[in-house]
C-alpha cells in the first residue's frame, strides 16, 4: 500500500502550460478560428457552436463591454494576460486566467487565447510560494542526491549552504560530515547504507538522529533529525535521493537532561552507601554531561561522622573516582585559597574553569579541558565538591549545563547525607548490639560451644539476634537463642533487654516453658507501655528457643517461643530436625508453651540458629535446613570448622538478616564423680550423710574439703528431714567446684532469717551462705532442690 495516497496528484506544471490549458485561435476580427478539444473541456462548447463566431459571446459581460474588452486585448505587440468571467455551455460562468498572444502568420493577423480556471491557478502559484520558501527562508535544510550519492543541491538552510555549498557540490555524502554518527536504532548506521537502502526498495526512512559538527560551525555539537526519500522524475526514472534535515540539537539535548534528571531520581542515593553514591552520580552524569566526574569530600562524611564546621573545607579531602564502588580509588587532595575549587566551596556556588593544558585530542594535539565545580550542599553545610570534567568534548559548560549539573549534585549531596548519618547510625547499633552479646561464653563442663554472629548486609541495617550460654546449678547448662522482628539501634536495644530477662529468669531455675511463659508476659507489657511511644514493633514477633541441658543424666529439655527448633546430630553421625511444639511468638500469648524432652549422648552436637542462618531472598527455609543439616553430619569436625562450613554454605551475596549460630557439644559426667545417697526422714541420718560425705570426699582426694562440705550438709540434711514428709536425697557432685544437693518432696523454700540472741535455731542457712561460694533452690516436679556450690582449693 501506498504510504503516501496523494503523492501520484501533485503536478508541479502551470495551468497556463500549453499541455494542459485550454487554447482558441482568433482572427484578425475577433473571431473563433481555432477551438482544441481542452478548450471544449473547460467550457464546455463544441467546435461546431464556436467556430466562426465572434469570440465576445463567451464573455459575461454586458453586449457593449464585450467588443471594447476583446478588440484592447488583441491589440499589441506582446501577449497580455488578465481575468476575465468567461461563459460555460451550461449558462454559468467560469472566472479564469485568459493570457492572448498575438500572432502573424503570411500577413494575417491572429491571437492565441490560452485560459485557465483561477483557482487552479492560485493553487499552483500557492505550491510555487510553497517550494520557494522551503529553498529560501525555511529552518528545515534540503539536499538532493544523485543516484551516485553526490551532492547535487542544497537549499540556504543547510548547513552545506551556510559553509559554500559550492564546494560541496559533486562530492560524496561521506565526506560532507566525517565525524559524524547515527545515533537512532533499527536502522542502517552508515548514510550511504541508508540511501542505498532509500533508492533500492523506494521506502522513505524517517525521523533519523545525527550527530556531529556542521561545517558552518566546527566547535559546537550538533544533532538533526533527518528523513530520506527517493526522487523519480515524470516519466518514472530514477533521480536520487532527497534529504530534509531539522536541527533539533536544543529539544534533543533538553530530553537528555530530562531523561538524566528522571535517572538520577532512580539511581543516586538509593545505596545508603557514601562511596556507591558518589559511583552513582558519576555513572549516571557519564557521558551525556561529561567525561569523567570526581567527589571530595572529608573523612569524616566518609567515616559517617558529622561534616567539618566553619569554613567551608578545602584541605585534607579525599578524592573518589570512578564509576562502580569496585573501581573507586581514593587519593588525599587539597585545594589552594586562590584555586576555582576553593571559591566554589567559599561561595556555594557553581565554578566553570578551562584548563588549556588539556589532554591530546584524536589528531594528538593539546585540547584544552573544561571543569565544572559543584558543591555538594544540604541543610546550609557544605560536604564536598563534585567536579564535571570534560576532555574530548571541547564545549564549556553552558547555563542549561550547569543548572542540571547543580541538580546532579543536590541529588547527591542528599544520599551521601543520608548515608552519612545511616552509616553513624549502623555504626552504633553495630557496636550497642556487640556490647550486648557475650564476648566469652562462661567455663562450664556440661557442653563444648562454638558460636557465630554475623550481621546483615550493611543497607538492611543491624538486627536483633541473640544468644547465650547460662550457667545453672547441678553443673547444668542453660542454651538460649532469639530473634527480635525489624533492625536498627531500637533492635539491637530490645534484644539487649531481652537477654537480661532471659538470663535473669533463667537463674531462678525455671524450666523452658515457665520461662517463657513469664518471658510472654513482660513482652507484652513492654508492647503495651511502648505502643503510645511508637517503639513497641520491636517487641512484637519476637521469637526465642531455650533449653536446659544436664551432663548428669543427658536429658536435654527445651520449648520455643515461635523459633525454628534445633537440629541434633547424635554421636553415631545420625542428622534429624528435633521434634518441637512451638509455641507463639512473644508479645502475641493466647497459646500455652510446651516442654520437649531429648535424651543425649555423649558427643552429640545440637546446632540452634536464627532464620537469617537457612533463610535468603534466594531459597526457602526448608532448603536452608537441609543445607545446615548436611553440614552437621561432619559433626566430628572441632565445632569451630563446623560454624565456618555452615556459614560458607549459605548462598553468596548481601544478607537480608543477621545470623546467628550456636553450635554445642554435649558431654556427660560419668559415676565417678557423681554420689547419692537416699536418706529416710529421721533425725538420725544427719550422722550417716555427713560421714557419708566425708568418706565420699575422701575417695575424690578432697579431705581438705571435708569439713566445710560436712557442715553443709548437716544443715541441708536436717532442713531436709525436718519439714519433709518423705525421704531425702543427697547428691554430690565433683565439677569444676564441689556441689552439694538435697532433694525432698517439701515445695516450701528455706529463707535466710537473722537469728535473735535468744533464738535456738535460725543459723544453719548463714553458715551455709558462709561456707559456700552459692546457694540456692530449684523447684521440680516432685518438690524441691537445695544446693551449694564449694570452691575446690
Amino acid at each position: 500500500m501506498d504510504r503516501f495516497p496523494h503523492a501520484a496528484n501533485v503536478d508541479f506544471h502551470s495551468p497556463l502550460d500549453l499541455s494542459k490549458a485550454a487554447a482558441a485561435v482568433l482572427d484578425a476580427e475577433g473571431r473563433v478560428s481555432g477551438w482544441g478539444s481542452s478548450a471544449q473541456r473547460l467550457l464546455g462548447h463544441s467546435p461546431e457552436e464556436v467556430l466562426g463566431q465572434p469570440a465576445a459571446r463567451l464573455l459575461a459581460a454586458a453586449p457593449g463591454q464585450r467588443l471594447a474588452t476583446l478588440c484592447k486585448l488583441c491589440k499589441g505587440h506582446g501577449p497580455r494576460g488578465t481575468v476575465l468571467e468567461l461563459c460555460r455551455r451550461d449558462g454559468r460562468t467560469l472566472r479564469a486566467a485568459v493570457t492572448f498572444s498575438p500572432l502573424a502568420h503570411q500577413g494575417a493577423a491572429a491571437t492565441v487565447v490560452v485560459a485557465a480556471d483561477l483557482g487552479t491557478l492560485r493553487g499552483w502559484e500557492a505550491q510555487l510560494a510553497m517550494l520557494q520558501g522551503l529553498a529560501t527562508e525555511s529552518a528545515v535544510g534540503l539536499t538532493i542526491f544523485d543516484t551516485d550519492m553526490r551532492v547535487v543541491w542544497g537549499n540556504v538552510s543547510t548547513d552545506l549552504e551556510l559553509a559554500g555549498i559550492a564546494q560541496y557540490i559533486g562530492r560524496p555524502a561521506a565526506d560532507l560530515f566525517p565525524e559524524g554518527e547515527f545515533i537512532s536504532r533499527h536502522h542502517p548506521p552508515d548514510e550511504d547504507q541508508i540511501m542505498e537502502h532509500v533508492l533500492t526498495t523506494g521506502e522513505p526512512i524517517m525521523g533519523m538522529h545525527y550527530r556531529g559538527r556542521a561545517p558552518a560551525d566546527p566547535v559546537r555539537e550538533h544533532v538533526w533529525s533527518c528523513s530520506y526519500h527517493r526522487l523519480v522524475d515524470a516519466r518514472g526514472e530514477l533521480l536520487g535521493v532527497f534529504e530534509e534535515s531539522l536541527d533539533i540539537t536544543d529539544r534533543y539535548r533538553a530530553q537528555e537532561r530530562l531523561s538524566l534528571l528522571v535517572r538520577a531520581g532512580k539511581r543516586i542515593g538509593a545505596s545508603l552507601d557514601v562511596r556507591r553514591t558518589a559511583a552513582e552520580l558519576a555513572d549516571v552524569a557519564v557521558p551525556q554531561l561529561a567525561d569523567e566526574v570526581l567527589v571530595d569530600l572529608p573523612p569524616a562524611v566518609i567515616e559517617g561522622r558529622q561534616p567539618p564546621t566553619g569554613s567551608a573545607p578545602g584541605h585534607s579531602l579525599l578524592r573518589m573516582h570512578g564509576r562502580t564502588p569496585e573501581e573507586f580509588r581514593t587519593s588525599p587532595v587539597s585545594y589552594p585559597p586562590s584555586s576555582p575549587q576553593a571559591q566554589s566551596l567559599a561561595t556555594s556556588r557553581p565554578v566553570v574553569h578551562t584548563d588549556p593544558a588539556g589532554t591530546p585530542d584524536r589528531t594528538g594535539q593539546g585540547a584544552s579541558r573544561c571543569c565544572l565545580f559543584v558543591p555538594l550542599l544540604t541543610r546550609n553545610a557544605v560536604l564536598g565538591l563534585a567536579t564535571f570534567r570534560r576532555s574530548s568534548n571541547p564545549d564549556r559548560f553552558g547555563p542549561e549545563e550547569q543548572t542540571l549539573a547543580v541538580e546532579l549534585a543536590e541529588r547527591a549531596a542528599v544520599g551521601i547525607d543520608n548515608a552519612r548519618r545511616y552509616t553513624s547510625q549502623h555504626a552504633a547499633a553495630l557496636v550497642l548490639q556487640r556490647s550486648l552479646l557475650p564476648r566469652h561464653l562462661p567455663e562450664q563442663s556440661a557442653v563444648d560451644v562454638a558460636y557465630r554472629y554475623l550481621p546483615a548486609d550493611s543497607r538492611v541495617g543491624v538486627g536483633g539476634d541473640w544468644f547465650d550460654l547460662i550457667p545453672l546449678s547441678g553443673a547444668r547448662v542453660g542454651l538460649t537463642v532469639g530473634d527480635v522482628v525489624g533492625h536498627g539501634v531500637h533492635a539491637a536495644a530490645t534484644m539487649g533487654r531481652l537477654r537480661a530477662t532471659v538470663r535473669t529468669l533463667a537463674l531462678l531455675d525455671l524450666d523452658p516453658a515457665e520461662l517463657l511463659t513469664r518471658l510472654d508476659g513482660l513482652v507484652a507489657q513492654d508492647s503495651d507501655s511502648d505502643a503510645d511511644g511508637g517503639l513497641g514493633d520491636e517487641t512484637l514477633g519476637v521469637t526465642c528457643l531455650y533449653a536446659i541441658y544436664d551432663p548428669v543424666s543427658g536429658r536435654c529439655v527445651w520449648a520455643s517461643a515461635g523459633h525454628p527448633p534445633p537440629i541434633v546430630a547424635d554421636a553415631s553421625g545420625s542428622v534429624a530436625l528435633s521434634a518441637l511444639a512451638p509455641g507463639p511468638p512473644l508479645g502475641l500469648g493466647g497459646l500455652p508453651y510446651e516442654n520437649v524432652e531429648l535424651s543425649l549422648s555423649s558427643g552429640s552436637v545440637v546446632a540452634f540458629f536464627t532464620d537469617g542462618v537457612v533463610e535468603d531472598r534466594h531459597t526457602d527455609i526448608d532448603t536452608g535446613i537441609d543445607r545446615l543439616a548436611h553440614v552437621l553430619t561432619w559433626q566430628r569436625c572441632p565445632l569451630e570448622e563446623l560454624c565456618d562450613r555452615a556459614l560458607t554454605a549459605r548462598p553468596p551475596g548481601p544478607q537480608t538478616d543477621d545470623a546467628t549460630l550456636l553450635l554445642v557439644r554435649t558431654r556427660r559426667l560419668g559415676d565417678d564423680r557423681v554420689a547419692d545417697l537416699e536418706l529416710p526422714p529421721d533425725p538420725a541420718m544427719v550422722a550417716r550423710a555427713r560421714t557419708g560425705t566425708e568418706r565420699q570426699l575422701a575417695d575424690w582426694g578432697l579431705s581438705e574439703l571435708s569439713f566445710s562440705a560436712a557442715l553443709v550438709v548437716s544443715e541441708l540434711v536436717t532442713n531436709g528431714i525436718r519439714y519433709a514428709t518423705g525421704p531425702v536425697t543427697l547428691r554430690l557432685i565433683r565439677d569444676r567446684c564441689l556441689l552439694c544437693e538435697v532433694s525432698d518432696n517439701a515445695h516450701t523454700a528455706p529463707h535466710l532469717r537473722r537469728a535473735r540472741r535468744d533464738d535456738e535455731g535460725g543459723r544453719g542457712l548463714f553458715l551455709v551462705a558462709q561456707m559456700s561460694q552459692r546457694w540456692g533452690t530449684r523447684y521440680t516436679a516432685s518438690g524441691k532442690t537445695i544446693w551449694a556450690e564449694l570452691a575446690i582449693p
